[in-house]
């Protein structure tokens, strides 16, 4: 979710970031069209923003205990929670969901530059609608079991869920704190590779 708003409707950009996970090497890299290159060089940035940021940084304090470095995983996926219900991006669900179908459209127009994987399970994100589903509580129990068919050493993420309920308003005033300074940061990063 994250990655896919701070695309900020490009395409090639939103493309790039949502397959970057599934893209090994620089070799590899090179094989891709420019904007969805510099997609996937955006969502490396973002990663690393987020993992030197502060507040994230304290985010992740909350789940360490019982997570270690799965702790910032987490964090990542609870945060697009309260991207889909910030009222200042999303002011209503309708805004959200033009949002999630316009993803979806310009992902399906790059069809040929999907990894296997990616492609595998793009049908499904698209048939129940990950997106929107960010919006509601209890699909992020379910985003947090996805987060670990991913990884055969992610600990059970029933206290991950807890935590997220107990913490709810603490994490919404961490996203709250944090989500300003990573869209200033992505749209400078965004000018840069343009303009390389």
């Amino acid at each position: 979710m994250g990655h896919a708003y701070l695309s900020f409707g490009d395409a090639g950009l939103l493309t790039g970031n949502m397959i970057a996970d599934h893209v090994k090497g620089k070799i590899v890299l090179e094989q891709y069209p420019a904007a969805i290159k510099n997609g996937m060089l955006l969502h490396r940035k973002i990663d690393s923003f987020c993992d030197a940021h502060p507040v994230i940084r304290s985010a992740k304090l909350l789940f360490r205990e019982q997570y270690g470095l799965f702790s910032g995983p987490i964090v990542d996926t609870l945060f697009d929670h309260f991207l889909a219900n910030d009222p200042v991006i999303f002011p209503a669900k309708h805004d959200l969901a033009a949002f999630a179908q316009k993803s979806y459209q310009q992902i399906a127009a790059n069809s040929q530059y999907l990894p296997e994987k990616f492609a595998a399970y793009f049908p499904y994100m698209v048939e129940h609608d990950w997106l929107t589903g960010y919006r509601n509580v209890k699909s992020m129990e379910r985003a947090l079991h996805g987060l670990r068919r991913r990884s055969i050493y992610f600990p059970p993420v029933e206290k991950a869920f807890e935590i997220f309920i107990t913490d709810y308003f603490e994490l919404n005033r961490f996203y709250t704190a944090f989500i300003a300074e990573i869209i200033v940061f992505v749209k400078f990063e965004s000018a840069v590779l343009f303009q390389s």
